[in-house]
């Protein structure tokens, strides 16, 4: 289109564009196509991709995508080039699951593997520097599923798919306090402060009194361990 035919004034153009009227008629024909083909091949590709979804599976679902979109809206290009991407996708789909499910390496390579992001209420600095993952991030999951101290927590994974998993501990210990340090009255009302201290970083204890850095992260910063009122009521 030259540039001299694009005015603002003309709506029929912005609304309509330049394919005819009865494009919108074979439109309705082709999104039931498309719909039915997407269908069919989040079915074949099994359970998992109406769920949570891993690398090879987000690229596969981003790969139908733009299969299907181009036929969806141009009138020149016919159904069956999806139709036989969509093929290719759901093979390569199905054969990398198979094969992962017997290869453990295979596995690790096409989908990663989980990290251990928490150990026994403290935190692993270089999990967390692998994989992008900083405290703020790691303390806000863990405050939206109850969780005010680290001493609550034996083990946080953050799993291959971007989900975190979290197995508390049976009996809590003193451990850092996941309540921001501005919210001073939060912390009054569940916690009771300790004598032991602990690395204000990852939550280390700190063994050696006369030592100045956390053996952990390195850090010099030191704060009290913390626990909750109702488990020393308890």
């Amino acid at each position: 289109m030259k540039e001299y035919e694009i005015k603002l004034t003309d709506i029929q153009r912005i609304l309509q564009g330049e394919i005819p009227m009865h494009f919108f008629i074979e439109v309705i024909f082709r999104t039931a196509a498309i719909y039915l083909i997407l269908m069919v091949s989040m079915r074949l590709m099994g359970k998992r991709m109406s769920s949570q979804l891993s690398r090879n599976e987000m690229a596969a679902v981003a790969s139908l995508a733009a299969a299907v979109g181009v036929p969806l809206m141009n009138p020149d290009r016919g159904l069956l080039p999806a139709v036989v991407i969509a093929a290719v996708i759901i093979t390569l789909q199905i054969l990398i699951a198979k094969i992962a499910a017997n290869n453990i390496k295979f596995e690790s390579l096409t989908q990663d593997k989980y990290n251990m992001l928490i150990k026994d209420g403290v935190m692993n600095p270089k999990a967390m520097v692998l994989t992008r993952i900083t405290k703020d991030r790691v303390l806000s999951q863990l405050r939206s599923e109850g969780i005010s101290h680290l001493g609550m927590v034996k083990r946080l994974y953050f799993e291959a798919s971007g989900t975190f998993s979290c197995l508390k501990n049976t009996i809590p210990v003193p451990g850092l306090s996941t309540i921001p340090n501005w919210d001073h009255e939060m912390s009054e009302k569940i916690h009771s402060q300790t004598a032991i201290r602990v690395c204000e970083s990852c939550g280390a204890y700190k063994q050696d009194t006369s030592a100045d850095k956390c053996q952990n992260c390195e850090k010099n910063a030191w704060v009290y361990a913390v626990s909750n009122l109702k488990d020393i009521k308890g």
